[in-house]
């Protein structure tokens, strides 16, 4: 290839990334829907660490945040061995992986692991604006600006087993997320300008721990906030905190997937120890036990992974590496197939693909299709328990110690 040709490949390469830049965002947990969802295309099917790699820079400490991407940045949140423990917040450049920022936004005693698959630092930030929100559980919650500089920053305490696990939600000028503890459990609902509270709802007994990260869905002429907790999960008035309804199952806790919507239902994992999928009926007032659960997934529901909706199909892969695809009105069951490998992360779904990434760094690929269809399966160096991020024609990935940009490279 001639000097000239070489050149003009580079400066192809550049306006494509450059381009991309003006794709979609992927600025909370389970990107712009909160469900898993991207409109991005072109995204790699297969890389490696050689391969499809745009870059990869270091991150230090340990977080199982899930990266968000907005406005030429990644942020992700994580926890360092530093005088004890410092909670932190940071930033990196979208086009070439620099750090950008890198700010202490609590201190702690230590962050030593509470459980061997969660971290002090995995619940994923939100961007909103010029605004960005970092949320560490019973450790803390704080606004920053895109900068770095802390706007303003409030603390919950409860008692959490295992540490922090699910993130805030955002709807209109509150921030809202869940603090499920055993000696309280609560919704509460925060003013995003100066982190007062604005309403703050109890569950009701018995508390319990629970991990998820509440979603807000639509559902015929008003909004609902759907926050799943232990034994029960509650759909409530965004604005006020008043609950709308109720479903109960007296044997879960500990539950982590985050509620997706669809077909009129929210799909509900039910937590440990032997954990269900639940399909409710999300236009019911009360308690809708006995009347709103369209039916019930008891083989190879998740623990921790959040399903996915694709179309009239619902797609679930659980701890253990067992994949099914259900009609999503029914419940009916397409296929169940093993796909190899232990997962935390939620799968995401772009241009007719489904992404699922194990925990020992395996991502595969495959068609979002009643028939199963591997297209792919791809290897990254380290542990993988973050979920996936979608944007800029890309694929970003956290590790144990790496965050990574995926994308065509030729």
């Amino acid at each position: 290839m001639s000097v000239y040709s070489r050149s003009l490949s580079r400066i192809l390469f550049i306006l494509a990334l450059s381009i991309s830049a003006a794709a979609e965002d992927w600025p909370q947990f389970r990107g712009p829907t909160g469900q898993g969802h991207s409109t991005e295309r072109g995204l790699p099917l297969e890389w490696s660490e050689t391969r499809n790699v745009i870059w990869k820079t270091p991150v230090p400490g340990l977080g199982w945040s899930s990266p968000v991407v907005a406005d030429g940045r990644v942020w992700v949140t994580t926890a360092l061995k530093e005088n004890g423990g410092s909670l932190r917040a940071l930033a990196f450049d979208v086009a070439r992986g620099r750090e950008a920022v890198n700010v202490e936004v609590f201190r702690t005693r230590n962050v030593d692991l509470l459980n061997p698959k969660n971290s002090r630092a995995s619940p994923t930030p939100i961007v909103d604006g010029d605004r960005v929100f970092v949320h560490f559980g019973a450790d803390g919650t704080a606004a920053l600006a895109t900068s770095g500089e802390i706007v303003w920053k409030t603390k919950f305490s409860y008692a959490s087993q295992h540490g922090n696990g699910g993130s805030p939600v955002s709807y209109g000028d509150v921030l809202i997320f869940s603090c499920d503890g055993s000696d309280e459990a609560f919704v509460v609902a925060l003013d995003k300008k100066t982190g007062k509270v604005r309403w703050k709802t109890y569950r009701h007994q018995p508390w319990d721990q629970a991990y998820s990260t509440p979603l807000v869905i639509r559902v015929g002429d008003r909004d609902e906030v759907v926050s799943v907790g232990a034994y029960r999960a509650a759909a409530y008035d965004p604005l006020t905190g008043k609950e709308i309804w109720q479903v109960e199952y007296p044997d879960g806790f500990s539950n982590v997937p985050r509620p997706v919507y669809g077909q009129g239902l929210v799909y509900i994992a039910t937590g440990f120890q032997q954990p269900s999928l639940l399909a409710v009926r999300a236009d019911g007032a009360g308690n809708v036990t006995r009347t709103h659960i369209a039916w019930t997934l008891r083989r190879a529901a998740p623990l921790t992974p959040s399903p996915l909706l694709a179309g009239g199909e619902l797609f679930v892969v659980n701890d253990a590496g067992i994949a099914s695809c259900l009609d999503a009105k029914t419940g009916e069951i397409h296929w169940q197939q093993r796909l190899g490998g232990n997962y935390s992360a939620s799968p995401v779904l772009a241009d007719g693909r489904i992404y699922f990434l194990s925990e020992e760094g395996v991502a595969t690929v495959i068609a979002a299709d009643k028939t199963f269809r591997r297209l792919a399966m791809n290897r990254l160096d380290g542990a993988t328990l973050a979920s996936m991020a979608l944007s800029n024609g890309s694929i970003f990935i956290r590790s144990d110690g790496h965050l990574y940009r995926i994308g065509e490279t030729r």
